[in-house]
């Protein structure tokens, strides 16, 4: 740790020393090439995925210093291949296109190969599609280049919707040539999101695990939680838990039981309650013995996915016993749909309700065939067609004598619980 702290106060005060234009005239021409310069940006770009975030400042910095030098640089020093490769690297490192367009402008000496170029202009204008085929075949091509990395990478980004097998490809180009920089993190987050997007459950969960163990304090470790949820979730008949729980050993108990909770959230408005079961489990096991903050939404999580159970009761409590000012905004209407949910299964029905119509036989006489007979025939009688209702409207077959109130409680609650049924589908689509 120490070390790198040394290398990265370097970077930062070669960066200070171009800050001057007098410090940098005063340095030796060759320290500040812009191969020398790219080193620095990708060290900080790399120390921002690693978990320092607060590089992202310094990124902006060097971003536009080499955006400077490489527009007043003399061209001879495009004579080593190093400052060609640093120019096209920046460009896809986040680096202003303008200036791309202004060295191919300027290039009489033909440094750059015009093949590279012209799928980067295209790519860094949103036009990569038409080049898809030549920019797959240069990635192949300069796959041992310094550049490799960076044109798989991009390779990928282009055919992820129409070609996904062969993006992933790329993106394994990409990682294995770069470990542990900002390219491998990008390869490996896109590649779990079209594990997702595929169906893909087992390369979804080992990219999962490589992420996990190398990028856990990247900025972008949100996005790559939301999709293994997604991931999880969606295939909760075939994941292993215990494959989930080794994943998520690797960060420390307060981003597990986060994540637990995303995996129990999502499980119940899917209505997957054994899933959703286990996260709860684990969010409350990580939290044993400490001031569990989570453990009382995990309980309501774990509610909404038992309403459907035999285990209804406790439930019902789950849900209804969390303070709802505790909650989200949504997670509040999902506190509302649950318990209006569990308070039409719970309702004990009206006894009225349970009767039925029928031809009372208060002089106690014997039932012949020929009564029967007339019984059966009787308008409303079971197996008897309806009779036609004016207007031609069909009749739904409810008996006119039925208890109003029982009507009213039908018609009532169909809306109450059509309405529950689409906030949930309305929830489920949000995740």
């Amino acid at each position: 740790m120490a070390r790198r702290q040394h290398r990265y106060v370097g970077f930062v005060a070669l960066g200070l020393a171009m800050l001057s234009p007098a410090a940098a005239n005063a340095q030796d021409p060759d320290d500040l090439a812009p191969y020398k310069m790219l080193r620095s940006l990708q060290f900080v770009q790399d120390s921002v995925v690693s978990g320092d975030h607060s590089a992202g400042e310094m990124q902006r910095f060097m971003l536009g210093t080499i955006d400077e030098r490489l527009r007043t640089v003399d061209p001879s020093i495009f004579d080593d291949d190093r400052n060609v490769d640093a120019a096209l690297i920046y460009a896809m490192s986040g680096g202003n296109p303008q200036t791309l367009e202004y060295l191919i402008a300027h290039d009489v000496n033909g440094y750059f190969d015009n093949r590279v170029t012209d799928v980067l202009r295209k790519y860094l204008s949103g036009k990569g599609l038409l080049v898809a085929k030549t920019l797959e075949e240069t990635a192949r091509e300069y796959r041992d280049k310094k550049i490799g990395p960076y044109l798989a990478l991009i390779g990928g980004n282009v055919l992820i919707a129409t070609k996904p097998t062969d993006a992933l490809d790329l993106y394994d180009q990409a990682r294995l040539a770069a470990p542990g920089t900002i390219v491998e993190e990008a390869a490996l987050r896109r590649s779990v999101a079209i594990c997702v997007d595929k169906g893909m459950l087992d390369k979804g969960m080992a990219y999962s695990q490589r992420y996990v163990r190398r990028f856990l304090h990247s900025p972008y470790a949100s996005q790559f939680a939301d999709l293994f949820v997604t991931l999880v979730v969606g295939h909760d008949h075939d994941v292993k838990p215990q494959d989930v729980i080794d994943i998520l050993s690797f960060m420390d108990a307060p981003r597990q039981r986060e994540v637990y909770l995303r995996i129990a959230r999502a499980a119940a408005i899917s209505g997957k309650p054994e899933l959703a079961r286990m996260a709860v489990g684990r969010v409350q096991s990580l939290g044993a013995g400490t001031d569990n903050a989570f453990g009382p939404l995990a309980d309501f999580y774990g509610g909404m996915a038992g309403l459907p159970t035999e285990d209804i009761d406790r439930a019902a409590k789950n849900v209804s016993g969390i303070d709802g000012n505790a909650l989200s905004p949504r997670d509040q209407a999902l506190q509302e749909a649950a318990r209006s949910v569990a308070e039409q299964i719970l309702r004990a029905p009206d006894p009225a309700s349970l009767t039925q119509a029928s031809d009372p036989n208060t002089d106690h006489q014997e039932i012949t065939s020929e009564r029967a007979a007339a019984i059966a025939t009787r308008p409303g009688a079971p197996g008897v067609p309806p009779e036609p209702v004016p207007g031609g409207v069909a009749s739904t077959g409810q008996s006119q004598d039925t208890d109003p109130s029982f009507n009213a409680f039908v018609t009532t609650n169909r809306s109450k619980l059509d309405e529950i049924d689409g906030l949930l589908a309305q929830e489920g689509n949000e995740q």
